[in-house]
């Protein structure tokens, strides 16, 4: 999309229940369709059937560097190649409206294949606050894309990316929670093949109590010749 250009948003009531509701929206820009979207909203409703997965044991953000302290870190290295100092650089000046915590960072020295997983402390810059809980889910669906689909490349950093992006995301709020306190994103992905790469994340509040999943699936193209090393 252009930010530049307004958009018109189209919204079809697709269904409309006692307990479920659909709604499909459609964005549209220059009269070309650049982003559809599927949303589900439910009624409040208690239920003895519940359980989750264990939030995994990792140390608590504030024990962590967070992405622009690790860049930096890395840029103090005299050994490191100049045309990765520019990618570092250029990663430094991008102004993320979120705080990245790695938990795991990768060895951005090392090209050899990593387990295809990611955990991450996020949260929102700035004070959000107590309102309305859609707020949050919308910084959350932001949040939630960062960084998301290059865990599929993780086992394949010897190759040069040429070019990747999102296919279709798809988002599962479970319980209230705050975009703008700290946050656990735990990232996965189970397969990779054809140009394309299968993602799913889970958000984890900092209580244990799992309040996102996501998947996504993306284009993902390489070039074919393994890279240099970054030394």
């Amino acid at each position: 999309g252009d930010p530049k250009v307004p958009v018109l948003y189209e919204v079809e009531r697709t269904r409309t229940g006692k307990s479920f509701s659909v709604r499909s929206v459609k964005a549209i820009q220059h009269g070309q369709p650049i982003f559809t979207c599927q949303a589900s909203f439910q009624l409040s409703q208690g239920s003895p059937v519940q359980h989750q997965f264990t939030m995994p044991a990792v140390p608590p953000p504030e024990e962590l560097l967070t992405q622009e302290e690790l860049i930096q870190k890395f840029l103090q290295n005299p050994n490191l190649a100049e045309r990765y100092k520019k990618h570092l650089n250029k990663i430094q000046a991008e102004d993320v409206p979120i705080d990245i915590k790695p938990v795991n960072p990768p060895d951005v020295f090392s090209l050899e294949p990593q387990e295809p997983k990611q955990l991450f402390w996020v949260r929102a810059r700035g004070y959000i606050g107590e309102t309305d809980m859609k707020v949050h889910c919308c910084v959350a669906a932001y949040i939630s894309d960062y960084a998301f689909l290059g865990t599929a490349l993780l086992p394949h950093r010897q190759y040069h990316v040429k070019f990747i992006v999102s296919l279709d995301h798809s988002m599962w709020f479970h319980v209230p929670f705050r975009a703008d306190h700290w946050m656990l994103y735990e990232c996965e992905s189970p397969w990779a093949g054809g140009c394309r790469g299968l993602v799913q994340g889970r958000l984890w509040r900092r209580d244990g109590v799992l309040a996102v999943t996501c998947a996504q699936e993306g284009v993902i193209r390489v070039e074919q010749t393994p890279n240099q090393s970054k030394l």
